[in-house]
């Protein structure tokens, strides 16, 4: 069978254990008493535990809830026991490092390892590839060697639902291995301690380097900043900080009110300066005509006016209280353009004031602008060093916070651990426990021999079985030839002289398979050839020619393998004249013989031609076959293999059949399968293929009980057909 590319059903798992059974067998004894010998040689363990409670220290002045949890952490404790740093503590402990060779076969020895470790130098040695004990002694001290082991031996094994771990030491001696166990625990304990001061050491001289640097930072930056205060006179910075901008933005609301003055006024004197000389135009200017004293003189005006209209009707124009009051108009109207002229320089006089104090306010206003910026920028450069003053101080106090808390932190215990219960002197060896052992290396062995059976099962590409045989290369077998015992006689008159036998069964078998290959009836001319040689084609060939004589066809058995040519050997036939001195232009008159028995007639190949190849395609070779399917019922050939020369494939086209013969165990299908292809190259009819020399006792063949069973002539032992 194939393993992994068809469906494997249980049965066809016991059939291969069944098939290699004496595999299985030998495996299994042979690993067993190993076993037993293993269980029965190694020298007895004992085993010193020490429990300890171990638990994460908490400090809950510096750590929160959160940074407690640790999933690493038992782990990672678990490690730090079974660690060389541990392995050397102990050694110095116990004073190993002094006498370490009364102890050291005590801590090595025994065990399965140890025994193993045993055999295994034994084996080196034996090679002669045993280390050199002395040049490793050299390299490396033999305390250091004891510590590693010892460490290789600590077995660590946490208590489930608990903080509690156990450590365990197994040793021959087993006072030595409570002595381990207990030591183990107290070194585990120093060295956790150790590495928290260690550890706390380092980091405070590193802390303290560091803080002296970040304190001269920070005294630089201060000394940097006072400096610049002081040259800046940043003390006042706060007040200026606060009215600058005040004075900033009334200076501005009074520079636009002067400026929009100061433009008013401008156009007002502009308008009038253009009609100073035009009384009556400037008259109606608003701000002329407003003017107090101008409306008097219009007040006055108009009563004159109206004094002259009413002297008019008494006076005549020379009346002298007439011409006084003419006279007096005049003068009034006089002063009133002078008045106006007075009232167009008062406006200029009041622009010329605006304009000078915009001009002032805006002087002002550009001071203070300029301080503004300046001081921004002052304010700017101190936040700077204000804050690297201030970096600068958290950092050292950081520091210096650390330091402390290293300080009162140093003489804790990272990790809490109690020795809750110390190891004892056992009292019994619990290794090796031997029912155990015997137990599991019965069942490795068992698994051992089965599992190597279906690895040379997976390995075999061999032909074995007809069932496997048509699923992988897709053919009919034909028949199955059970394995022949060379001591019955030779396997070609098997069948002619034992037809009662199981042997002569397979083969009549053959014959029937044969006559029902085709539905109108056996082919008149079959071609028996093989992948390659020694597969048992010329005893197939002879047997089934004899079996179908046995059924009254007259059966014609030609010799057509002309480089090996074998059937006038098991005939006992003259070979001076056969098949290849026919066709190289004989008459043919000796090349017919009589067979055996009845209904048999032989063609020998007759002498070894140096053209082979050629003379089986010539014509006459196939008017000879033409020529002779009249007179005979079945023509059987025997031709060389196929995958040797290219005899067969030439023959092939001239018969009607042909029966491709491998030999169980020895043919691989890679050349079954090569085989049927160079067939089907030729177009040549192949009937099917038929498994020679099967070994039906130790096969999984399913006919095993039956064909070994029946028949007169039982077939017991065989060799090969």
């Amino acid at each position: 069978m194939q393993i992994g590319t068809q469906d494997v059903h249980l049965r066809d798992y016991l059939r291969i254990i069944n098939k290699r059974r004496v595999l299985v067998a030998s495996v299994f004894l042979g690993g067993f008493l190993l076993v037993i010998l293993a269980a029965f040689s190694m020298t007895p363990q004992y085993k010193g535990s020490t429990r300890l409670l171990i638990e994460k220290a908490a400090n809950a002045d510096f750590q929160d809830e959160s940074s407690r949890f640790d999933p690493y952490f038992y782990s990672t404790q678990y490690e730090l026991i079974q660690s060389d740093a541990v392995g050397r503590r102990v050694v110095r402990m116990l004073g190993l490092d002094s006498e370490p060779a009364s102890l050291h076969d005590a801590a090595i020895s025994g065990g399965l390892g140890g025994w193993v470790t045993s055999v295994m130098k034994l084996v080196k040695n034996g090679f002669g590839m045993g280390d050199d004990e002395s040049s490793s002694a050299k390299i490396e001290p033999q305390s250091e060697i004891l510590a590693r082991q010892i460490s290789a031996g600590i077995e660590v094994s946490p208590s489930r639902k608990s903080r509690i771990a156990e450590i365990n030491y197994f040793s021959t001696d087993p006072e030595f291995a409570a002595q381990v166990a207990n030591s183990v625990a107290q070194a585990y304990i120093e060295e956790t301690l150790e590495m928290k001061l260690n550890f706390t050491r380092i980091t405070i001289d590193w802390m303290t380097r560091k803080a002296e640097e970040e304190g001269a930072k920070l005294e630089v930056a201060e000394n940097r900043l006072q400096q610049y205060m002081v040259e800046n006179n940043i003390l006042t910075l706060g007040d200026r900080m606060t009215v600058t901008p005040e004075q900033l933005s009334q200076l501005s609301s009074d520079l636009l009110q002067t400026e929009s003055r100061r433009r008013e006024l401008e156009a007002l004197y502009a308008k009038a300066s253009s009609v100073i000389n035009q009384p009556e135009l400037a008259e109606a200017l608003p701000a002329v005509a407003n003017d107090p004293s101008l409306q008097m003189l219009r007040s006055q005006i108009l009563q004159a006016e109206q004094l002259i209209l009413d002297l008019s009707n008494k006076f005549g124009p020379k009346h002298p209280t007439m011409k006084k009051a003419v006279s007096d108009l005049a003068s009034l109207k006089n002063k009133k353009k002078l008045e106006i002229k007075r009232i167009i320089a008062s406006i200029g006089n009041e622009y010329e004031l605006a304009r000078n104090k915009e001009e002032s306010l805006q002087a002002q206003f550009n001071q203070t602008q300029g301080e503004a910026m300046n001081l921004n920028q002052k304010v700017v450069q101190y936040a700077a060093l204000k804050r690297d003053v201030d970096a600068n101080r958290q950092l050292y106090d950081a520091l210096m916070l650390k330091i402390k808390e290293q300080s009162l932190t140093q003489d804790t215990q990272p990790v809490n651990v109690w020795i809750v219960e110390k190891a004892t002197v056992p009292t019994f060896a619990v290794k090796p426990n031997k029912k155990k052992f015997l137990l599991g290396g019965f069942v490795g062995c068992l698994f051992l021999g089965i599992a190597l059976a279906f690895f040379i099962e997976y390995l075999d590409n061999t032909v074995k079985s007809p069932e496997e045989t048509e699923r992988r290369l897709g053919i009919s077998v034909l028949g199955v030839i059970s394995l022949w015992a060379q001591e019955q006689g030779e396997v070609e008159n098997a069948v002619s002289e034992s037809p009662r036998s199981a042997f002569a069964e397979n083969y009549k078998a053959l014959r029937a398979a044969v006559q029902l290959s085709k539905p109108e009836g056996a082919p008149k001319s079959i071609l028996i050839t093989s992948p390659g040689p020694s597969a048992g084609k010329t005893t197939t060939a002879v047997n089934l020619a004899t079996a179908l004589a046995q059924s009254e066809k007259k059966v014609l058995l030609i010799d057509a393998d002309l480089r090996k040519p074998r059937v006038h050997k098991v005939f006992s036939k003259s070979n001076k004249h056969g098949l290849s001195s026919y066709l190289s232009g004989g008459d043919g008159k000796q090349l017919l013989q009589k067979g055996p028995i009845e209904n048999l007639t032989l063609i020998t190949a007759g002498p070894i031609p140096p053209n082979p190849s050629e003379l089986l395609s010539s014509k006459r070779m196939a008017q000879m076959i033409e020529d002779l399917s009249a007179n005979y019922d079945v023509i059987i050939c025997d031709s060389p293999p196929l995958m040797s020369v290219s005899d067969a494939r030439v023959l092939s086209n001239l018969f009607e059949g042909t029966i491709l013969v491998v030999r169980a165990h020895l043919t691989p299908f890679d050349l079954a399968r090569k085989a049927i292809k160079s067939l089907a190259d030729v177009n040549a009819p192949l009937l099917g293929m038929v498994i020679n020399a099967i070994e039906l006792k130790k096969s999984d063949y399913y006919y095993n009980d039956y064909y070994t069973s029946y028949g007169d002539e039982p077939e017991e032992e065989s060799v090969e057909s």
